[in-house]
């Protein structure tokens, strides 16, 4: 519970962090060219607001816990004081602001309303005359107002509707400037991989072995761990070179690969180390077992395994079984006896004995080496994307649940930061895509309207607005139902 609760709590505080600035992007180019902005919200607010604040006559106006402002709309009445109907709907209007209570803050449209929802899935900023997410479209049969979105020429527009991507990109490469300056940056260069590397039985059926080391990947040779998979599964790496016990060994790589790996939902390649144990979790078997730092297993069930993935493995087949194993503790060896839990785990940490590179950067090395990372990340998940139109790739889709399992299960500034850039990057690249619903939507019809000279009807704007949406619903419902389905898999 306690993991859960910490990896929820940097999910929620990076993407809280994220929706911000990418509304804070919208409403500066907003404020810029004079559009009003009607609300600015952090997080939904169905039905109340934790907080709602407003300036009116030069003075903050501030709620809690509150319900919502009503919308500014009555049914429109004909000259016989009978509701006006659009087919099975009635026609809205505006009320006029001169028949609004003393204090109602719909009297002050000019000031934005700021304020915190309760439920903690992103936030929003509504600028005045555009048909967003709220679907509010009474304001759209009146007369268009100088400040309104929809009056503003195209290229204004356009600046608006791309704010909030570009801050997010932007941001991102800000993140990891700070990151290599306050850091550095610290790897495992391949070579390191004294022991070679493990393989998922994927890449095994490939052709790998446990213990080898790549040489090179199509003649090239990587630098680290994560170079090498990308060049295998992302670029489709014809070729692998390893070096197996001395001998180099040529791996063809099969086509599909990369869909075979996608759908056995495993990592592919680790760096393989000996079994030994950093740190103990309290109330764990191995704490039962008074296991301690330092310790070095080196058998299960007398069989001679000593490798961190060969004992994780034989563990996880021996779920709720009764098993021994052999251990070294200041070089006497001993051995003990226990029962397996049903998740197969001995609730250890290990020890890395691998040789880390570390690179320090100046202020100024780390502002184009923070660029260059993270127009790297852009380009390697654009390359990874296609892969979502995949079968393979269908099924690998997640929202928040697996969203927060890239988190740590301890709290790590360097790494909450370093997902924070990256997941960054990945909504500035979602939000680009051409979908109505998403700012990449807008900017398709806006890029029409620069070329042709017309710009879509307002009724249109509605129609693919709402389409975009649902198809964004049952994505996200699809997605959380595949992180339903892993989390009791």
């Amino acid at each position: 519970m306690e993991t859960f609760l910490i990896r929820a709590a940097q999910l929620i505080l990076s993407l809280s962090i994220l929706v911000v600035l990418h509304e804070l992007g919208h409403f500066a180019f907003a404020r810029i060219f004079k559009v009003r902005v009607e609300k600015f919200y952090v997080f939904f607010n169905p039905k109340i607001s934790l907080i709602r604040a407003k300036k009116i006559l030069g003075k903050w106006n501030i709620r809690f816990f509150a319900q919502n402002v009503l919308p500014n709309e009555r049914i429109k009445l004909d000259s016989n004081g009978e509701p006006l109907m659009n087919g099975k709907n009635h026609v809205m209007e505006p009320v006029p602001e001169s028949e609004l209570p003393e204090g109602d803050w719909r009297r002050y449209p000019e000031t934005t309303e700021w304020g915190i929802g309760w439920l903690p899935l992103g936030g929003y900023c509504k600028i005045a005359g555009m048909i967003d997410e709220s679907m509010d479209k009474t304001q759209l049969t009146q007369e268009p107002k100088p400040w309104e979105f929809r009056t503003q020429p195209v290229w204004k527009r356009l600046f608006i509707i791309s704010g909030g991507v570009l801050v997010n990109f932007v941001l991102a490469l800000f993140i990891y400037s700070v990151i290599l300056f306050t850091w550095g940056r610290e790897y495992i260069p391949l070579e390191n991989a004294t022991n070679g590397l493990s393989f998922s039985q994927t890449m095994i059926d490939a052709g790998f072995r446990d213990g080898d080391k790549i040489a090179a990947i199509d003649g090239k040779k990587p630098l680290e761990l994560s170079d090498a998979i990308e060049m295998i599964l992302i670029d489709h790496a014809t070729t692998v070179t390893v070096d197996r016990s001395g001998t180099p060994v040529t791996i063809e790589i099969p086509e599909n690969l990369t869909q075979k790996a996608l759908a056995s939902e495993k990592g592919v390649m680790t760096y393989r180390m000996p079994f030994v144990i950093d740190t103990v979790v309290t109330g764990s078997l191995a704490s039962k077992a008074a296991l301690m730092k330092g310790d070095s297993l080196v058998a299960v069930n007398g069989k001679l395994i000593n490798m961190q993935q060969e004992v994780i493995r034989e563990f996880s087949e021996n779920k709720g079984k009764k098993i021994s194993f052999d251990y070294y503790r200041q070089g006497t060896l001993y051995r003990t006896t226990l029962t397996m839990g049903a998740d197969g785990k001995l609730g250890v940490g290990w020890r890395n004995f691998l040789k880390t590179e570390r690179v320090e950067y100046g202020f100024f090395e780390a502002i184009p080496a923070g660029i260059g990372i993270g127009v790297q990340k852009l380009v390697g998940y654009v390359k990874q994307f296609k892969l979502v139109f995949t079968k393979e790739g269908v099924k690998s889709i997640g929202s928040f649940g697996a969203l927060g399992q890239l988190f740590p299960a301890t709290w790590d500034w360097l790494s909450f930061w370093e997902l924070t850039a990256l997941i960054s990057i990945i909504l500035a690249f979602m939000n680009i895509l051409p979908i109505p619903g998403l700012d990449g939507g807008y900017i398709v019809f806006l890029i029409y309207e620069m070329i042709t000279g017309r710009k879509p009807s307002d009724k249109f704007m509605e129609v693919a607005q709402m389409i975009g949406m649902t198809l964004l619903m049952l994505l996200f419902v699809y997605a959380i139902g595949n992180d339903i389905f892993r989390a009791f898999k």
